[in-house]
């Protein structure tokens, strides 16, 4: 029972029920508007026109009752006949009234002789414009009867005409009965539009969802191939890219386990032949011993450097890297910088020269940048010819600060500028692990460049040299 009553709430909370619901209501809803609309209008337009012929049929009696002098000689029949004739038409009442407000004739004989002090009477007579009475099925119109003489028009009388609106009423009331009807079968005809286009709407988003459990399932070879209206292919085109940025992923993840894989196996499997080497001898002299322990030590620091610089990357791979960001004098943290790693250049007899346009003050992580700048100037060092240079340059405008970084090594192919920040990526392997590193150095600098909302890239020149140039901003964007 609970799983039916859950399966039902699903379904009244999806999108097919939600776009079903809204077209009915919206159709039955504007039929029923249209319907009290129409009805409305018909009823005014009704009592208009009701109004309209009373009143002509007034201004015509007004017109003989004024030649026929009506209003004080009542014994003209033929003129009492029509005024009975107009009554007896509407299923009304005509009331004439002299300019004494004494009733003179009232085709019910109720009111002969009587006194008429109503407000559109009262109007009437002062020329004013009177307004139509309705009051229960009855509509009462007050027309002046009018002499004129010469151009002077004087008020001598006034009709007050009834008219009965039954008729209208009774057809109101078939026309209700029709627009129910009619409401009745545009709502029936709404729900079933509704459930045909909510199944179109929804039948791509079906398919859509088809398609990501058969992917949950299997791989990500193929792409999503949905047609329908340009909204969905939309969605559609827009999850294709972002499984192509998947694919990226996953192979880029492989990849960089089938790296880690190798780069940690190295160090050990030439442990294990060191260590081979040293069991299968027999009274092993202390020199060749002493050699392979060193060997056997330098393997356990190069893979305690890869281990270090794994961690490192995993930590700035964080969505929300944790900084500690301070206000530094970027000068100072450069030359710093520089300081240290200036023994490692005079080695290998190689001039590093600094240059500092201005002075420079930013919010920085020091830790996290110094590792970054480490790895670019120390990267220059090493791929550099002995009596070459290291020229690090300091610049800034009112947003940025630059830091440049040239050498004159070896450089690096075209072909292998856009992967050289790709981690374990190595231009020259062979001379790379001549020289040592991990081939995580500049992936490391590029997550530390990019934690602080920068930049960097690269420009190079078989056998001319490299420049990295790194952007960061002077305030910390959070």
């Amino acid at each position: 029972m609970f799983k039916k009553l859950k399966i039902k709430g699903k379904f009244f909370r999806s999108l097919n029920f939600r776009i079903m619901l809204s077209l009915f209501l919206f159709g039955t809803i504007c039929a029923a508007l249209t319907a009290f609309v129409l009805r409305i209008f018909y009823e005014r337009q009704s009592l208009t026109r009701l109004a309209n012929e009373v009143r002509n049929q007034c201004q015509i009696l007004s017109t003989q009752i004024v030649s026929a002098d009506y209003l004080h000689e009542q014994e003209n029949e033929v003129l009492s006949g029509d005024i009975s004739q107009v009554a007896t038409l509407y299923d009304g009442r005509i009331i004439l009234i002299d300019d004494n407000l004494v009733i003179v004739e009232d085709t019910y004989d109720f009111e002969e002789g009587r006194t008429m002090v109503a407000e559109n009477v009262v109007k009437c007579f002062r020329g004013e414009a009177t307004e139509d009475y309705i009051s229960g099925r009855y509509i009462q119109i007050a027309v002046p009867i009018t002499w004129t003489e010469g151009e002077e028009t004087t008020i001598v009388g006034v009709i007050l005409a009834s008219a009965s609106t039954d008729n209208i009423y009774i057809a109101l009331d078939e026309f209700e009965f029709s627009a129910e009807i009619c409401v009745l079968v545009i709502a029936f005809c709404s729900l079933s539009l509704a459930i045909l286009l909510s199944r179109l709407l929804v039948q791509p988003l079906r398919h859509m969802n088809q398609y990501i459990g058969d992917m949950l399932d299997g791989t990500l070879d193929d792409n999503m191939n949905i047609h329908g209206c340009t909204e969905v292919e939309m969605i559609s085109d827009s999850f294709n890219l972002m499984l192509a940025k998947l694919r990226v992923m996953e192979e880029s993840r492989q990849e960089f386990v089938s790296n880690v894989s190798h780069e940690l196996k190295t160090p050990l499997a030439s442990m294990k032949v060191l260590a081979d080497s040293l069991l299968a001898q027999e009274d092993t002299p202390r020199e060749l011993y002493a050699e392979f322990m060193e060997d056997i030590a330098s393997e356990i620091d190069r893979e305690n450097s890869i281990i270090s610089d794994l961690l490192t990357l995993v930590k700035m791979d964080r969505k929300t890297p944790e900084l500690n960001v301070e206000t530094v004098d970027i000068n100072e943290f450069l030359e710093q910088i520089l300081k240290r790693l200036r023994p490692i250049a005079e080695k290998g007899n190689i001039e590093v020269v600094f240059e500092s346009n201005r002075s420079v003050s930013a919010e920085i992580d020091p830790t996290r940048l110094s590792l970054a700048f480490t790895n670019l100037v120390e990267n220059a060092i090493k791929y550099n010819r002995s009596g070459g240079w290291v020229r690090v340059t300091l610049d800034a405008d009112h947003k940025f600060f630059y830091v440049k970084i040239s050498d004159s090594g070896i450089g690096i192919p075209q072909e292998s500028l856009d992967y050289v920040f790709e981690r374990f990526y190595r231009v020259d392997k062979s001379h790379s692990r001549e020289i040592g590193g991990t081939g995580l150095g500049l992936a490391i600098t590029r997550s530390a460049v990019v934690a602080h909302r920068g930049a960097i890239k690269v420009q190079s020149v078989v056998d001319e040299g490299t420049t990295f140039t790194v952007r960061i901003p002077l305030k910390y964007i959070v």
